[in-house]
């Protein structure tokens, strides 16, 4: 058996239900959305086997965008858990099947609570779905497995199907980078999202700062005694006037330091209108202009490009956000 061909066909089955199911999509999910969107409760996902695994991961990715919600096996719904629904929740039932008793038990129990009925159906014009208030297409022509039993295609159009609505949702309610972060502020993804520029930034006394009337060798003082490989000049008015770098002095010497030697101003040697970040920029805004202009130091700015501070790549290494 060729199995990279066997695991090719394998994708292609998966990615050709996916494309079908994309085109079937209707009304009905503008209906879903709008509905999570209006609930003042929360999305209470249910599903056996498979589908039970996708709707965990449904309900998951919903409450790391915001959405409320939560994983209800059917068997624990049937025996006590139903009192965890309120009238003000929605239920989303998977299945590809739709004749499950379990779930059907399910949706006549909150049927008589007036909770809505979502529906991610596998099977169209089955009892499920023809008891929904809203039913989504996720049905598929065949499951990748050769013998058209084991859940694949149609496990993945319910995930597939579950992540659309997430991600409508989140651009339907703006939902930034920054709310994102809130949920996760963990690990690397916290740091990423949550830390800003002002946290880590060397400011104050820390700044190595120099006049513009400075010379040379007063900048390798100022330079050597701060440790961030740089000095800054500022303006009267305290924005920028410049920044000079370890790299800056290295190719200074290697061209013979030319007239006047370590006696040199600041003013004369000093690159003007550096790149610069806001202090309250994400600290991945200050390593992403870091990359592109492949530079290891930064100034930092207010609102009113007054200098604040100085933001080294180190800081932004140690905080462990690469």
């Amino acid at each position: 058996m060729d199995i990279k061909k066997q695991a090719r066909e394998v994708i292609r089955i998966e990615a050709d239900a996916l494309r079908a199911m994309a085109d079937r999509l209707d009304d009905n999910f503008d209906r879903a959305v709008e509905s999570i969107l209006q609930c003042e409760g929360r999305v209470i996902v249910t599903g056996m086997g498979k589908s039970g695994l996708i709707g965990r991961k449904i309900a998951a990715t919903f409450n790391s965008t915001g959405i409320s919600s939560f994983f209800l096996h059917p068997a624990e719904a049937l025996h006590g858990d139903l009192g965890l629904i309120r009238s003000e929740d929605i239920l989303m039932a998977i299945s590809k099947s739709g004749q499950l008793q379990e779930i059907g038990e399910i949706v006549a129990a909150v049927r008589r609570l007036g909770v809505k009925i979502i529906v991610l159906a596998g099977t169209v014009g089955s009892p499920l779905y023809q008891s929904a208030d809203i039913a989504l297409d996720c049905s598929v022509d065949k499951e990748a497995c050769p013998n058209n039993l084991v859940p694949t295609s149609s496990s993945t159009a319910a995930l597939v199907m579950g992540d659309a609505l997430a991600v409508a949702l989140l651009e339907a309610r703006n939902f930034s980078a920054e709310d994102f972060a809130g949920f996760h502020p963990a690990g690397a993804l916290g740091h990423r999202l949550l830390k800003h520029v002002s946290e880590l930034h060397h400011s104050g006394d820390e700044i190595p700062l120099v006049s513009a009337d400075a010379t040379v060798s007063d900048m390798i003082v100022e330079m050597t005694g701060k440790r961030l490989g740089c000095v800054m000049v500022k303006n009267d008015n305290g924005s920028v006037g410049g920044i000079f770098t370890d790299g800056d002095l290295r190719r200074l010497i290697a061209a013979g330091l030319k007239t006047g030697g370590l006696e040199q101003r600041a003013a004369d040697v000093i690159l003007r209108n550096p790149k610069v970040v806001r202090q309250d920029a994400l600290l991945e805004a200050a390593l992403a202009i870091m990359e592109k202009h492949s530079i290891t130091v930064l100034p930092t700015i207010d609102a009113d490009k007054r200098l604040t501070g100085v933001i080294h790549l180190h800081d932004i290494l140690r905080s462990k956000l690469v």
